[in-house]
């Protein structure tokens, strides 16, 4: 092997050798950064923490208005249940009287097809319109 070839290859390795230290270097140089980053979003995220928690606090305080909403709609249906059907047995106890009053009376026709209770009265109107009595 001639002194220039050994040369050459020495150059080469020593280039090599400069080139893997320079990347390790600089790979370094990176790993801190990046770590200092880390460390900059962890203290960023501590400093909110606090929200966090309001933040949750806030939700559970939510879902229990809403809990309780649910609830008093839920009574309010209920409620509304149980007049509607106290509504209807009142109407059903009217027209049962209304029923009644048309048995009693001879002026009216209650086995009629078009019977309708309590459509006339009497003096052959409704007890509230002035339509004229309808006899069949």
């Amino acid at each position: 092997m001639s002194s220039s070839v050994v040369w050459i290859v020495v150059a080469v390795v020593v280039l090599f050798v400069i080139a893997v230290v320079v990347g390790v270097l600089m790979n370094k140089r990176r790993e801190d950064k990046r770590r200092a980053q880390a460390e900059e979003i962890r203290r960023e995220a501590d400093a909110r923490a606090s929200s966090v928690g309001t933040a949750h606090a806030d939700a559970e305080e939510a879902e229990a208005r809403a809990a309780l909403a649910r609830r008093e709609a839920e009574r309010a249906e209920r409620e509304a249940a149980e007049a509607r059907v106290g509504m209807e047995q009142e109407q059903a106890r009217h027209e049962d009287r209304l029923r009644e009053a048309d048995r009693v009376d001879p002026d009216v026709d209650h086995r009629s097809d078009d019977y309708v209770p309590g459509t006339t009265g009497p003096t052959g109107t409704t007890g509230t319109t002035s339509e004229p009595r309808r006899e069949v």
